[in-house]
């Protein structure tokens, strides 16, 4: 699949180094699931080939590690799951793919590095954001790239959580876009995102896209990656059983789209996938996306998936957003958890409503009174927390393109049988930006907005204008967290300091 003729810019005069590229090369390296003891290494191949290890630590070398073969069927990614690693050390992962039989003509090495979590009381922290490549917006040269990659990695982080959109697979790229402010915005393309994404050769195009900015991959080598999915990965807002209306489609089922889209953002996130999914990408398996990322003493990551699960957004579905099972996983992992902190990564604000009033993707509906629609679902939730004493829960998400902090409680809200908790939202880190929805959130569950920020203009706005947003967290080894809101440049915004709270442990009734 070669780039479109008459679409290159500035940084892409020839087909992509990615597509073209061939043994001697690596296309992508990157880490991600890093815990107390484990980790994932992931890579990307010109051609097939064998992933190979190479690990070491302060200078020594510690193993050497053959993995497995790569080829089209996985579009020649491939992973390993390192285990057995030293709590709280820092790695070097020298990572490159040998020929068929051994026959020589290895690529050029990657290096990647990485830190596994402190089992004990020690400082760490990490980044989170989301939303890539949003609304046509894609990698501009003229403008440096993906530059807010950049500002992450200059907060030295431990690791990135990407709470979803990874890609836009339902939303092309064109060669140009007038500002509304006349300026001319120029995307680098490939043939992969001028089109909506039907097939799995095109949601795989769409993930090797971002690979081909610098920042992105220097971001990848030293940080690890909790990945993390919702809509985009697919089509706009989709639930399973939806037909879609969206006439630029020739496959109308969002169950299929949503397979294929699955399959390739399995291939292409560093997570502990175990076996892919069957060869056709009709069907998925393999992996279960809510999930626990164990960070030693003061910290515990709760990734949640509410797209799977989900009844159809009509505001009125009994399934709500999270399935039964996914709901009694969350409320029991977050009660068995003696970790410090422990943090939900969502792939949905709780209050802010969606765009659409005849879509209602998130969990709030705009009615402010009792829990109906999908809100019993997070009070039970948020109850179940209560009544079994669970403290220090902090809520991180994406997806509605602007930043805020939301403090919540009981006192302010219809619903009362909860504790106080905050929610951090962060994005895009390349996107629009739309605008904060603070006189808009549902009132359910008492949300105070503490600060906002987003697109006040009026019009669109493309990242030039420099509202592209990511949060940053800060865990002190005598447990305090601070969480602070950064700008796309890496300014500060906004910051707040949260002392733990005692445990008040029962066991779930």
């Amino acid at each position: 699949m070669g780039a479109v003729p008459g679409l290159m810019g500035a940084g892409l005069g020839r087909e992509a180094p990615y597509l073209i590229m061939g043994r001697g090369s690596i296309t992508g390296a990157r880490t991600g699931e890093v815990s107390t003891g484990s980790a994932v290494v992931w890579a990307r191949a010109g051609q097939q080939g064998r992933l190979m290890l190479r690990l070491e630590s302060s200078g020594r070398r510690l193993r050497s590690v053959r993995g497995p073969w790569t080829d089209a069927r996985s579009d020649y990614t491939a992973r390993l799951q390192l285990t057995g690693l030293t709590p709280g050390r820092a790695y070097d992962a020298t990572v490159w793919f040998t020929g068929p039989g051994g026959s020589g003509g290895d690529s050029v090495p990657e290096r990647l590095t990485f830190r596994t979590a402190p089992l004990h009381a020690a400082p760490q922290s990490f980044v989170w954001s989301g939303d890539t490549c949003g609304q046509g917006w894609g990698i501009n040269a003229e403008l440096g790239g993906l530059t807010a990659y950049r500002a992450m990695l200059e907060t030295r982080p431990d690791f990135f959580v990407h709470c979803g959109d990874t890609i836009y697979g339902d939303e092309p790229m064109e060669e140009t876009v007038v500002e509304d402010d006349g300026r001319v915005w120029r995307n680098e393309l490939t043939d992969a995102v001028t089109h909506v994404a039907e097939t799995l050769a095109d949601f795989r195009g769409r993930h090797r896209y971002t690979l081909d900015d610098a920042h992105v991959r220097a971001l990848y080598a030293e940080v690890p990656t909790i990945a993390m999915w919702d809509d985009h990965e697919t089509v706009n807002n989709w639930f399973p059983g939806e037909l879609t209306d969206d006439d630029r489609y020739t496959e109308r089922r969002c169950d299929v789209l949503a397979a294929r889209g699955r399959r390739a953002w399995q291939e292409y996130q560093p997570v502990p996938v175990d076996r892919l999914v069957s060869e056709t990408g009709d069907g998925f398996a393999g992996l279960r996306i809510y999930r626990k990322v164990p960070r030693g003493q003061h910290l515990d990551v709760f990734c949640l998936d509410m797209r799977s699960y989900r009844g159809a957004n009509s505001g009125a579905d009994d399934k709500g957003i999270l399935g039964p099972v996914q709901e009694r996983w969350l409320v029991e992992s977050l009660t068995a958890s003696t970790a410090t902190w422990k943090v939900v990564c969502a792939d949905l604000p709780l209050s802010i409503p969606s765009t659409h009033a005849d879509d209602l993707d998130g969990p709030g509906n705009g009615a402010d009174g009792r829990p109906v629609g999908r809100e019993p679902e997070i009070a039970r939730v948020l109850s179940g927390l209560k009544r079994n004493g669970v403290r220090n829960v902090v809520w991180l998400t994406a997806d509605v393109h602007y930043t805020a902090a939301h403090h919540y409680a009981p006192e302010r809200a219809a619903f009362t049988d909860f504790d106080p908790f905050w929610e951090f939202v962060s994005g895009p880190i390349a996107a629009e930006t739309f605008p904060a929805k603070d006189d808009q959130l549902d009132r359910t569950f008492g949300p105070r907005v503490d600060y906002s920020r987003g697109n006040d203009s009026g019009g669109r706005e493309s990242p030039r204008a420099g509202h592209q947003f990511f949060g940053h967290a800060q865990v002190a080894a005598t447990g305090e967290l601070t969480v602070t809101l950064h700008d796309g440049t890496g300014a500060v915004l906004w910051s707040t300091l949260l002392e733990p709270q005692e445990q008040a442990r029962s066991r779930p009734a």
